[in-house]
């Protein structure tokens, strides 16, 4: 028998790309592979599965089933999306940076002999230049993409976890997209909290995007997941001359309070946006008919607080929904939502077909779209990602929530998402 060997192709790409796995020169029998992820900001991920080897030798994770471990799937990137977290964060303020990352891939045979390969996942590709901004109080960091330009623009926000989304936007600027990841609180130079956040802060914020980044054809898209993804929509609607296309990831079609993300002992039905120095009506104001138990619970047993009952609840009330009921079809562009039909957090798959259904009815010009992740929770995100983590901690409130899902339906919903979303947006700045 050979010496085995772990060939990874390819073994230096962007995160997106998915690799090829395959194991040769094995004894026949049992195969372990494991893999690791040592994270920039000092957390330890782990993967392992077994796998049986014939008398070839070879096994290709795309093909081959493992018959024990993390994952139950022929599909070499489980060996990341099934990673489980083994060493906590040492450096939260290098979570969400873009370094690149190095996943160590092992595998030991039946015989005891043993192989390495590593591979890298990066945010960044060559080429894609960074600026970070803080400009006429607007807060955030500009990945412009290799290659002359002018090149369209997408303007990426954060939820109810605040910051800066320097990954998202670095990936769509591996896609030929000039992205401008947007803060709006809890980022340097700006508010902690989501507090009474004025809306005059975005419009100008895309008046800059229009005069500073040259579009290219004065295509401005904008994209934002779950408090982020009801944003979008907002602004797509109130400033229709400045947005040409959004994609709403987890979305709302109506406005919400602070919740879980507001200023320390603020109720969380205080208003989030303001307009003009008045806030906008939130759907959890005066609603007779809103249940806050789900959102209130504190589980006896410790297990993670479900919430979106408590939203669903909200929505029997037709004048409270009226009130805050976002006007999209007054965005005058296309639009894509995406949500996960086993959101724990909101109900993003009924308020996505609500939206659908009211651009339908208005008479929509432009595509829109609904990706629904069958089996998916809230957390849908970039591909190839580790998905285990269901349930987490609120970035604001320390509250431990589950997202709803499982790390193989948001696996599946990452890929496919995000494969939507740059079909969709290629189409909608061509």
């Amino acid at each position: 028998m050979s010496q085995p060997t772990i060939q990874i192709t390819p073994r230096d790409a962007s995160l997106d790309l998915p690799r090829r796995i395959v194991l040769d020169g094995y004894a026949a029998g049992p195969v372990q592979v494991t893999a690791e992820l040592r994270h920039p900001d000092g957390s330890v991920w782990r993967s392992e599965a077994t796998f049986t080897a014939g008398a070839d030798g070879h096994i290709d994770l795309d093909q081959q089933t493992p018959s024990a471990g993390d994952w139950q799937e022929a599909d070499a990137m489980a060996v990341v999306w099934s990673m489980r977290l083994v060493q906590p964060v040492t450096d939260a303020s290098r979570s969400d940076e873009v370094d690149a990352q190095t996943i160590t891939v092992q595998a030991r045979g039946a015989d005891g002999a043993t192989a390495q390969a590593d591979f890298i996942q990066r945010y960044v590709l060559d080429g894609v230049q960074r600026r970070d901004v803080n400009v006429d109080g607007i807060v955030g960091s500009v990945f412009t993409p290799a290659g002359a330009g002018p090149h369209p623009v997408i303007v990426v926000m954060n939820g109810s976890g605040g910051g800066i989304p320097l990954q998202r936007a670095a990936q769509w600027a591996a896609h030929g997209y000039t992205a401008f990841a947007l803060g709006y609180f809890k980022a340097p130079g700006l508010p902690a909290h989501i507090s009474g956040t004025a809306l005059e802060y975005f419009e100008r914020a895309l008046r800059w995007v229009r005069a500073e980044l040259a579009p290219r054809k004065g295509f401005v898209a904008i994209t934002g997941q779950s408090r982020g993804g009801e944003l979008s929509l907002l602004l797509g609607a109130r400033f229709p001359e400045l947005i040409d296309a959004v994609i709403a990831y987890v979305p709302s079609i109506v406005v919400h309070g602070t919740l879980r993300a507001g200023r320390p002992g603020e109720a969380p039905d205080s208003p989030v946006w303001t307009w003009q120095g008045k806030p906008l009506a939130n759907v959890w104001q005066n609603n007779p008919d809103v249940d806050w138990s789900a959102f209130k619970q504190v589980p006896a047993d410790g297990q993670p607080v479900r919430q979106a009952p408590a939203f669903v609840s909200a929505l029997r009330n037709a004048d409270a929904v009226a009130a805050s009921r976002i006007p999209v079809e007054q965005i005058k562009g296309p639009v894509l939502l995406i949500s996960g039909t086993d959101d724990g957090f909101w109900p993003s798959s009924l308020y996505s077909d609500q939206i659908v259904d009211a651009l339908r009815a208005s008479g929509h010009r432009w595509p829109y779209r609904h990706f629904q992740g069958d089996g998916a929770g809230h957390a849908i995100g970039l591909p190839n990602e580790p998905t285990t983590q269901i349930a987490k901690p609120h970035p604001v409130a320390g509250v431990v929530l589950t997202g709803g899902g499982t790390p193989l339906a948001n696996a599946r919903a990452n890929t496919a998402s995000w494969q939507a979303a740059l079909a969709f947006l290629d189409e909608a700045s061509a």
